[in-house]
């Protein structure tokens, strides 16, 4: 998704844009992914940021290509499930009130259930968001690819990043031959540090597995996005070691999609059956309905993480002509338009987009998302 949106952009500042994926469109993490583009899960800073011009981004998108993405702005919904925890909760959400973010304060079991019918009695109270959001991502990828009209080399892995004697990207070599141009944007996700590792520099990026379950097809018992609220921690944390926490939502085709796991394993793609019985578990606690449902299928993938949970993006200054846009973790969806945007403004050195550019205090924030600041050397403790 994130490459698509660079190419999106890209192109539509007039640039000429070659995609080269070793796999099929959403063949690796987006495939794997839910669509959320969330501002619930984050906390005041420059990921925020981020993802209020991605939701902005977003919601023009949707305009142009009406029913071609399956935007659904459905929102999303935090509980608390101990008073202690409404407590920090509302905290929370005021800092996120003062950045900019839309959301309200819900009180009681009862003002949640006129949200959310079906969820378990008894509970203190959430936190309404009505920004969040929900794409197809393997759709929305796939059309974003479309309509940027750029030459697609789909199953053509890159072997090498050319550089000349000044060092600086050249383009790329993959098994069919050379592709010579004076930028080379790495957006392969969890696999970004191995392509930074191609162009002679390092990105410490490194795999976060997480699966879902898929239940069978349902009447919309869940309206919307719904976690508690403990998943905003796991999100922030950078802890190896596996993290459940219950994240249930409906889709408009009738099942329900259930996570949230994470846990860094490195690239283990076996069945962890005790991640799909917590998962299951804490679903039914939060929406007692579900406890009779079928499970369909279950599958995973893995966010591509780095140590400060801040994506790099733009022009790496180790390398002239090397420009990144990996490392969002599991927000890659959400935040792909925006950092599209301003990786195509680093290209052109301009504006670009529909939008007309970046907003104020891009500077800034596009300071935070430096790919150089991870050294040589630079580690994931």
């Amino acid at each position: 998704m994130v490459g698509a949106a660079c190419a999106f952009y890209a192109a539509r500042s007039g640039l000429s844009v070659v995609v080269v994926d070793r796999g099929p469109v959403a063949g690796g993490t987006t495939g794997a992914g839910e669509g959320n583009l969330l501002v619930s899960d984050k906390e005041p800073g420059p990921e925020l940021d981020l993802a209020l011009l991605s939701t902005r981004l977003w919601r023009e998108l949707a305009e142009e290509f009406p029913e071609r993405i399956e935007y659904e702005p459905k929102g999303g919904l935090v509980v608390a499930t101990t008073g202690h925890g409404l407590d920090a909760l509302r905290t929370f959400a005021t800092t996120q009130r003062e950045a900019g973010v839309t959301c309200q304060d819900i009180e009681g079991a009862d003002a949640l259930h006129d949200l959310e019918p079906h969820l378990a009695p008894g509970l203190p109270g959430g936190v309404h968001y009505p920004q969040d959001a929900q794409v197809q991502p393997a759709l929305a990828a796939a059309h974003l690819l479309r309509a940027s009209g750029a030459e697609l080399r789909l199953g053509e892995e890159v072997t090498a990043v050319l550089r000349g004697p000044d060092g600086a990207v050249r383009g790329v070599r993959t098994p069919r031959g050379d592709l010579l141009a004076p930028a080379v944007v790495n957006a392969a996700g969890t696999w970004g540090g191995q392509i930074a590792a191609l162009a002679g520099t390092e990105l410490p990026v490194l795999p976060r597995r997480g699966f879902v379950l898929v239940t069978e097809p349902l009447p919309r018992v869940v309206r919307r996005k719904v976690y508690a609220a403990d998943y905003v921690a796991d999100v922030a944390s950078g802890s190896a070691a596996l993290q459940t926490s219950a994240v249930v939502e409906g889709t408009a085709a009738g099942p329900v999609l259930i996570g949230a796991s994470r846990e860094r394993v490195g690239f283990d793609r076996s069945l962890s059956v005790e991640v799909l019985r917590r998962l299951a578990r804490q679903a039914g606690e939060l929406f007692p309905v579900l406890k009779g449902v079928r499970v369909m299928r279950t599958y995973h993938g893995f966010r591509p993480y780095l140590p400060d949970h801040l994506p790099a993006i733009g022009a790496d200054a180790r390398v002239p002509g090397l420009f990144q846009a990996c490392g969002h973790e599991g927000a890659g969806v959400g935040l792909a338009p925006a950092t599209g945007l301003f990786v195509a403004n680093a290209l052109t050195g301009g504006t670009a987009g529909p939008s007309g550019g970046l907003p104020v205090g891009a500077p800034t924030l596009a300071e935070a998302f430096r790919p150089e600041r991870f050294g040589v050397g630079a580690g994931v403790v």
